[in-house]
């Protein structure tokens, strides 16, 4: 589903910083991803790239069998809208909007109904367990409840992949763990998951753990849950 070949990126400036060095990375559909790294190393850049929230310099990018290159916002958007659905650590959520509001967003840019859109929007709310928080603001929720809402948001236009950017990022142990429960329950539904962090307990609840050093891949592994999260791959704490 996704196909990199030898990706590079470069931030023009007074210094030159050249992010990615040549990226080979193919992730099939249906697989549970982690990119793992320090501060620094071009995860999150090579992250935008996958969301076609960034271009690349050299190399290519296929997705589901197209060529994602140098795209115009308008065709940049209609990928992003069909093919992704995004999750990040500051959750995103539009502070005078309630929960039902922030998860039926996307519908509005699609142009479906106001009545069709509150109720799948009704729907997926229920999917993450909090239907009756439907009509509370972003403040009046826990930090996991934000991320739940931004997971159903992300979820609402039943997109083929989830990206997450840190997700568990501003949670506490106890609400990072339920969250990534969340997102392997997805990926047991068949859902294409990649999550990008540097928390080694997030990365080994996924199925293989790209982990990328200085704008390179160092090496990649795949998980059998044995490794050194303090929970296993059934999300139970060791």
């Amino acid at each position: 589903m996704i196909h990199l070949t030898n990706i590079h990126k470069t931030y023009q400036g007074a210094q030159p910083l050249h992010v990615l060095k040549g990226i080979d990375l193919h992730i099939g559909k249906g697989e549970f991803v982690a990119i793992m790294g320090a501060s620094g190393s071009g995860k999150s850049t090579l992250l935008n790239i996958l969301g076609i929230l960034d271009d690349y310099d050299e190399g290519e990018y296929r997705l589901d069998g197209t060529l994602i290159r140098k795209l115009s916002e308008t065709r940049a958007a209609d990928y992003r809208n069909r093919m992704i659905g995004f999750i990040f650590q500051s959750f995103n959520l539009i502070s005078f909007k309630d929960a039902l509001e922030n998860v039926a967003l996307p519908l509005f840019y699609q142009g479906v109904s106001r009545k069709k859109r509150n109720q799948m929007a009704m729907e997926y709310l229920e999917k993450v367990g909090l239907r009756e928080w439907a009509h509370h603001l972003p403040n009046e929720l826990s930090g996991g409840q934000k991320q739940r809402v931004a997971i159903a948001r992300a979820l609402i236009t039943q997109p083929r992949i989830i990206l997450a950017d840190e997700p568990t990022g501003a949670l506490d142990s106890k609400t990072s763990l339920e969250v990534m429960q969340l997102l392997r329950k997805l990926h047991d539904q068949g859902m294409t998951i990649v999550v990008v962090t540097h928390e080694s307990g997030v990365a080994y609840q996924a199925e293989k753990i790209v982990h990328i050093k200085d704008g390179q891949i160092e090496r990649i592994e795949v998980n059998d849950g044995s490794k050194d999260s303090p929970f296993g791959m059934n999300g139970v704490m060791k």
